[in-house]
């Protein structure tokens, strides 16, 4: 089963791992957050995020960062550099719910299943019901489908 782990400025990682826990309270394990404090220098950060990783005794990893180019991004780019692991950025929590859904497939479908929770869990929600809303043109046709 490949382990998760989730790196982001502080308090986010340990809130979505807190998250995972209450709605996964039979089995929460195998998940893993590290929350980059401020004022802690990279390296340092890194060097927990080893330990981390290896403490979750996966063979393969999953690794979900927040914001690219941000500091826990960067150290986990180094992180992951040369292991047997995938990172990806901009972790959301509907992300984190079907990666620990997916979790013993395949590394590389792992991904494709945290990309699709990632963008299928944003979406605009109306305030009426869907049947009194207008409709846009390109959704009117002659068979009159609903999604």
């Amino acid at each position: 089963m490949n382990g998760i782990l989730i790196i982001a400025h502080a308090p986010l990682a340990s809130a979505l791992r807190q998250c995972v826990a209450h709605v996964f309270t039979d089995n929460p394990e195998g998940v893993a957050a590290l929350d980059v404090q401020p004022n802690t220098p990279p390296e340092e950060t890194l060097a927990q995020a080893r330990i981390m990783l290896k403490q979750l005794g996966a063979t393969d990893a999953l690794v979900l960062a927040d914001v690219f180019g941000a500091t826990p991004c960067n150290v986990a780019q180094k992180l992951v550099d040369g292991v047997h692991s995938k990172l990806i950025t901009g972790v959301n929590l509907p992300m984190l719910l079907r990666t620990v859904s997916y979790r013993h497939e395949t590394l590389d479908a792992l991904v494709a299943r945290a990309l699709i929770g990632a963008t299928q869990g944003v979406m605009q929600v109306a305030i009426t019901a869907p049947q009194n809303q207008n409709r846009r043109n390109h959704d009117q046709d002659q068979h009159n489908h609903q999604q």
